[in-house]
């Protein structure tokens, strides 16, 4: 291996020494508003595991060739069958232990009309009140949920950089 500075040890090809790097994954959603003051939240219920029958935000992994943001609208579709109007990037997890970056986008839902992907059980609208908190299926959902209804009380929405233990 030269030395190049790297600190890290790295599977390196014997024939051809070629580096082949280990990076963290990215998931991608978005977290979709409903009225004028962005009272409700669109939830979807899992139908497939890890979390099966538990609620999240559209999301899930990146796929090459396309942005964040492309990702997002995506799997928005693909999970909710929702028409959207993507904001911006509203957290950011680090999630080291499982070695992935999680995004989140706020999207203006444009309908109240949703069309459930097979990966989806239910999608619906939740005011902060009703959402199902002990059924939320990931750390990262919650989170991102948690500092929503806080922004939208001070209102401003701002980025966060937010590390999951």
């Amino acid at each position: 291996m030269p030395d190049d500075g790297d600190t890290r040890v790295r599977a390196v090809c014997p024939a051809c020494h070629t580096i082949h790097y280990e990076n963290p994954l990215n998931v991608v959603g978005t977290l979709p508003f409903w009225g004028d003051s962005g009272e409700k939240v669109l939830l979807c219920k899992r139908n497939i595991e890890p979390r099966k029958g538990f609620w999240t935000l559209p999301a899930g992994f990146m796929e090459l060739g396309e942005t964040t943001a492309e990702g997002a609208a995506r799997e928005t579709d693909e999970e909710a069958g929702a028409v959207i109007e993507m904001l911006g990037l509203f957290t950011v997890m680090n999630v080291a232990r499982v070695s992935q970056v999680h995004l989140y986008y706020r999207a203006r839902l444009l309908s109240d009309t949703f069309r459930p992907g097979h990966e989806t059980m239910e999608a619906k609208l939740f005011e902060e009140h009703e959402v199902p908190w002990e059924d939320i299926a990931f750390k990262t959902v919650k989170a991102t949920l948690e500092t929503y209804f806080s922004d939208r009380k001070r209102g401003h929405f701002g980025t966060h950089a937010i590390d999951i233990a």
